[in-house]
């Protein structure tokens, strides 16, 4: 009899085994997938953030091309006013500059300053200066040439002349 529980034991440490060696095989092949399923999620993470980096990229860089050619249109804006401010613009030559002005506004080119409006350093480069006691604050009073801005960027900001309050002696 102790043959046959000899031979029992045997067989049962070998059936052990052999289960423990394919669990263990098992384990060895979910290992294998989790690991390549971690590196597939992974690589996919990067193609993302690298198609979002060059999709931002691209979009600067139109913007850029777009702001750098409007600056170039600046001084043509400025003789197109000074034309429409002595009358000088009538008829074919007035549609055009219409159209050209028209164009540059659908593409996000926006005039600023105005008068009377506060002294604001960011958007306004005084060119000259004055004192008053009819202004509280530091005011624009005119304006010698608009400034221009292209979404939330300073093309060129207003050149203007500056008043400030007087101060009582």
């Amino acid at each position: 009899m102790s043959e046959k529980v000899a031979e029992e034991v045997v067989s049962e440490a070998t059936e052990s085994a052999a289960t423990e060696t394919s669990s263990s095989e098992a384990k060895k092949e979910l290992d294998p997938v989790a690991a390549l399923t971690e590196d597939l999620q992974r690589l996919q993470a990067e193609y993302s953030n690298y198609k979002k980096r060059v999709d931002r990229d691209r979009a600067l860089a139109g913007e850029y091309a777009t702001s750098t050619v409007l600056t170039e249109f600046l001084p043509i804006l400025d003789d197109l006013d000074r034309a429409l401010e002595h009358g000088e613009l009538t008829g074919g030559f007035k549609a055009i500059a219409d159209q050209i002005l028209n164009a540059t506004k659908k593409l996000g080119l926006e005039k600023f300053g105005e008068t009377p409006s506060s002294f604001d350093p960011n958007i306004h480069e005084a060119l000259m200066h004055d004192t008053s006691s009819e202004v509280k604050e530091t005011t624009v009073t005119k304006i010698l040439q608009p400034g221009y801005k292209y979404r939330e960027r300073i093309l060129r900001p207003a050149r203007v002349v500056v008043t400030d309050p007087e101060h009582g002696s």
